[in-house]
């Protein structure tokens, strides 16, 4: 089983051209699986599980076990999604003749909506980094421009960690951004986070030792070595400023990038433009924004129309 999942992740990363985050995440999942089929399910060493000693049960009593853990259905999903996969590629290269994992059902995840600020809430994180102490006023203009670029691009946290400058058209307010299966887009920004990212560029180097001139494939966001930011770092950056700030806890990057679709799509875009600029490869991931703004004018009725209480 160990040398399947070691082959499969191979495959991911050579041959289907997977973004690390992805490898990553399914090698996580993956070993998480086998532990279990190890230890809980089988009873044998590691190194001794074979993939034809799991059936459809035992795919099951992995998700029972996830449940007992507390883990939630929506975090399920994707490591089901990576067991399926790993035994289709197993099916695929002759080791098994059916999927254990295909019948089983995926765990039904409750629909809620995106959380995402107000604008007024925006405009207070946007400018807690200036107003804020600080002591590093070159770390005050990076997170500057983080916050403005996660707003104003809606960008996930794995592609703006990922962002180098070569991939920043700064005079013409662009960005090629590599997302989701390593697919790439164009996404447009606006003046503010174009001049904080020219502020930013400025002190950049006094960071970064020994770079070249041609910064082309130079990372965009530091941290206080020099090294490119972390997806974690990401995260803590936006929890100071969120507290600096006093806006409402539980913000989080990607509450960023629901904040920046459901402006456009209260601003009158149209849904394909927004699923473009967002990188989603299915209309239907940028539909949920819709019952969003079904239930803001739901609730502007009812609190407003003088029959709506009636």
């Amino acid at each position: 089983m160990r040398r399947l999942i070691h082959a499969y992740l191979q495959h991911l990363d050579g041959e289907r051209n997977a973004s690390p985050n992805t490898v990553r995440k399914y090698d996580e999942a993956l070993q998480r699986f086998l532990l279990f089929l190890a230890r809980d399910y089988l009873g044998k060493e590691v190194d001794a599980v074979r993939p034809e000693d799991v059936d459809a049960m035992a795919v099951r009593s992995f998700l029972a076990a996830l449940t007992r853990d507390g883990l939630a259905k929506r975090s399920q999903a994707p490591m089901l999604s990576a067991v399926r996969s790993l035994f289709r590629y197993a099916c695929l290269q002759g080791m098994l003749a059916a999927n254990p994992a295909q019948a089983v059902r995926t765990p039904k995840i409750p629909k809620t909506l995106p959380r995402h600020l107000r604008p007024g809430e925006v405009e207070n994180l946007l400018e807690a980094p200036a107003a804020g102490e600080v002591r590093d006023e070159r770390l005050a203009r990076r997170d500057q421009a983080i916050l403005e670029l996660l707003y104003a691009a809606g960008l996930r946290v794995s592609e703006l960690v990922g962002l180098d400058w070569q991939a920043i058209d700064l005079s013409a307010r662009v960005l090629r951004v590599r997302g989701k299966g390593n697919k790439e887009r164009m996404v447009p920004f606006g003046r503010p986070a174009a001049e904080a990212l020219r502020h930013w560029l400025e002190v950049w180097e006094s960071l970064r030792a020994g770079a070249p001139e041609d910064l082309g494939s130079e990372p965009v966001f530091l941290n206080h070595r020099g090294g490119r930011l972390t997806d974690r770092s990401i995260r803590n950056i936006l929890d100071r400023w969120v507290d600096q700030a006093a806006v409402a806890r539980g913000v989080h990057p990607h509450t960023m990038r629901h904040t920046f679709a459901t402006h456009l799509l209260e601003a009158g875009a149209d849904l394909r433009t927004i699923q473009e600029l967002l990188g989603h490869s299915s209309l239907s991931t940028t539909q949920k924004y819709t019952h969003l703004e079904v239930e803001r004018l739901l609730s502007v009725y009812r609190d407003a129309h003088p029959r709506a209480r009636k």
